[in-house]
């Protein structure tokens, strides 16, 4: 375990709002200069240097200068190098984990970005398969699936993959503190299936398995209703929640967490983890995002390279 992990920072999109969240949570002294490292634009790199002491890697022309509010080809170039230049220096040792700043899909996609998003991109560049999971706020989630048609999601949704967020979304609570991780399992059908009579997944294999599974020393019961579960965990039912698509799980954590929630990819051999929000082009240059969920990266990153340096 590093004593002081160096944590590094991608820019995301240079024209959304990630250049000017991560400058401003700089200037708390959150965290010290030297235990930080930046990817991003030449220019935005340069001036955060001189002016906070803040090492970075310089990327894209010397002379581009990113329009807030106007992604370009450029800008998602840049944002793209970032990433595998972050990736790298995980790989390397040169920094401990690394915390990414929003990028566009859209044009990340133009430019041939072949991933549908981070967590994806990570999980080609260092290998194995991730878990998406989210952190920091009052709800702790982990997805099955996630950046996939609703239509694909009851053949995706897997007794392996199942089994296999569950079992992550275990390791962050406990690296979080928590002896003994309460768990509750959302069924895939309106009512957890109704005993059979909205669908038939729970009953035929989702709560067989999550039996075996509680038979191995996790704290589990059978799936529960998706509308209910997550106030529950709000009263202090439940340590984390996993959801089996993307909406089930980000629809009520974005609606309680969104300023302070954490996107971190478990299961991959190095830390990742981001601010849960996008590039927010139409707030870029106004001075008016707020910083409280890059900060909660950081901090959600430092700690679980801790963590994982006392296993």
């Amino acid at each position: 375990m590093p004593d002081r992990p160096v944590i590094g920072i991608t820019s995301g999109d240079p024209a959304g709002i990630g250049p000017e969240v991560i400058e401003s949570w700089l200037r708390t002294g959150a965290v010290p200069p030297d235990r930080l490292r930046l990817f991003g634009p030449g220019e935005w790199i340069n001036r955060v240097g001189a002016q906070l002491g803040v090492s970075g890697t310089a990327l894209g022309p010397s002379d581009y200068r990113a329009r807030p509010g106007r992604p370009d080809r450029i800008g998602a170039e840049i944002a793209w190098e970032a990433l595998r230049m972050a990736a790298e220096s995980c790989q390397s040792g040169e920094v401990d984990a690394v915390v990414t700043a929003p990028i566009s899909k859209a044009a990340m996609a133009e430019v041939g970005f072949p991933h549908p998003g981070h967590t994806e991109f990570f999980a080609s560049a260092w290998g194995d398969e991730p878990v998406m999971a989210f952190t920091g706020g009052r709800l702790r989630v982990a997805l099955v699936t996630w950046h996939i048609p609703l239509s694909a999601v009851p053949v995706e949704v897997t007794p392996q993959r199942l089994e296999r967020t569950i079992r992550a979304i275990d390791w962050l609570a406990r690296a979080e503190g928590i002896e003994q991780p309460r768990i509750a399992v959302c069924g895939m059908n309106p009512h957890a299936g109704e005993g059979g009579l909205l669908g038939r997944e729970e009953r035929d294999w989702i709560n067989p398995l999550l039996q075996d599974l509680a038979g191995t020393g996790l704290d589990l019961g059978p799936s529960l209703p998706a509308d209910t579960v997550f106030g529950r965990m709000m009263a202090g039912a439940f340590d984390a929640v996993v959801a089996l698509y993307h909406d089930q799980g980000l629809a009520p954590l974005k609606t309680v967490d969104f300023d302070r929630s954490v996107n971190v990819t478990l299961g991959l051999p190095h830390v990742r983890t981001s601010p849960d929000h996008g590039t927010a082009f139409e707030l870029a240059g106004k001075g008016i995002a707020r910083f409280e969920s890059l900060g909660n990266a950081v901090q959600v990153a430092t700690r679980l390279v801790g963590y994982r340096g006392l296993e």
